[in-house]
């Protein structure tokens, strides 16, 4: 197993047989060497930087009903609030005083947020000189193209499983299919593309995680993010089981091995499973971390799922408590916009 742990980070190459066999493996100390050369190449492709992102959750308006989803169309309980062009810009004005480099705007897929309003909001956040994420969902070509006119840089957006069967009963009215044509449209259109995939989703098995990790191989992308799922009480999965931690850092840590320059996030819902799940993260191939920059009167309001970190924090807190668990672990901050070693000009 360390043999093969140590041929796939030298080639960053693996087939489905190799991922699903390290997926499935419980011994810790052949678990522990897979985060501890994850870690190597990490530091070996993209340094001892960790770069910070600032978190803005705009809207928790949502015209979808995803399953998993704590701000799912039909969870009559989620108290909904969208913040102004303004709220907005305000928000990112603040990211620029605590000397974040790039923004990451997230929302619901919410309909009034129109190309006009775009435009205003994008361009004046690149006014500030900041790189910008978007992070809202499925769009046409068109409006991709026009996000990208107006300045944005980069684009999340998970595939979320690579199983179109789960993919659709997890998604209705959703097809994976047209999440495949967002991603293949944002490659087509120069965005730095992120993507990334939910673990211990409710009849997701081993195999199609490794697939998962072969669809981002030959994506190509930029970016990765990956968590666990946690379900949320207010949705039809309230009662599925999830809360996978050390398979989602396994899925992390497999990743960084076939994709050594990418951007990969410590992801929140990691912390909401273990304290210290953003460190942990960390330490097993992740270099990017995303603090939360939102009003604090919203952040409890866009729960995707529960037990979400730092919704109490002003965003002062948020990074100062960020930067110094990056620190003490003898990492520093990134001081530029972080853009992905991957991205070929």
């Amino acid at each position: 197993m360390k043999q093969l742990i140590d041929r796939i980070a030298i080639k960053h190459e693996a087939n489905k047989e190799d991922l699903v066999s390290l997926l499935n493996c419980k011994d810790k100390d052949i678990n522990d060497y897979l985060y501890k050369v994850a870690d190597k190449v990490r530091h070996d492709f993209v340094g001892d930087e960790v770069h910070l992102r600032g978190l803005i959750e705009f809207s928790n308006i949502c015209k979808n009903n995803c399953l998993y989803c704590g701000i799912r169309l039909d969870n009559k309980k989620a108290e909904r609030y969208r913040y102004s062009v303004e709220d907005i810009l305000r928000a990112a004005k603040q990211a620029k005083d605590l000397e974040y480099k790039t923004i990451v705007l997230q929302s619901g897929e919410d309909a009034w947020f129109t190309l006009d309003k775009m435009k205003e909001i994008i361009r004046g956040i690149k006014d500030m000189d900041m790189a910008l994420t978007l992070s809202i969902g499925e769009k046409s070509y068109d409006e991709y193209k026009a996000y990208r006119d107006f300045g944005a840089d980069r684009y999340l957006l998970r595939i979320e499983t690579t199983d179109k069967d789960l993919y659709h009963r997890l998604d209705p009215n959703m097809t994976w299919d047209n999440r495949k044509r967002c991603l293949d449209d944002l490659k087509l259109l120069g965005y730095e593309v992120g993507s990334g995939t939910m673990v211990g989703l409710p009849d997701q098995s081993i195999e199609s995680i490794a697939d998962d990790i072969l669809f981002f191989k030959n994506m190509d992308i930029d970016m990765c993010g990956i968590g666990p799922f946690i379900p949320h009480p207010d949705t039809p999965l309230r009662d599925a089981i999830g809360k996978q931690f050390d398979l989602s850092l396994k899925v992390m840590a497999l990743t960084r091995l076939v994709l050594s320059d990418i951007n990969i996030p410590a992801t929140t819902a990691m912390e909401a499973l273990n304290p210290n799940g953003r460190i942990i993260a960390l330490q097993a191939g992740a270099n990017v971390v995303m603090p939360n920059v939102s009003d604090m009167n919203t952040r409890k309001l866009y729960q995707l799922y529960p037990g979400k970190v730092g919704i109490n924090e002003q965003a002062e807190n948020s990074r100062k408590i960020v930067v110094e668990k990056i620190l003490s672990i003898g990492r520093s901050i990134g001081t530029t916009k972080g853009k992905s070693l991957h991205k070929k000009d």
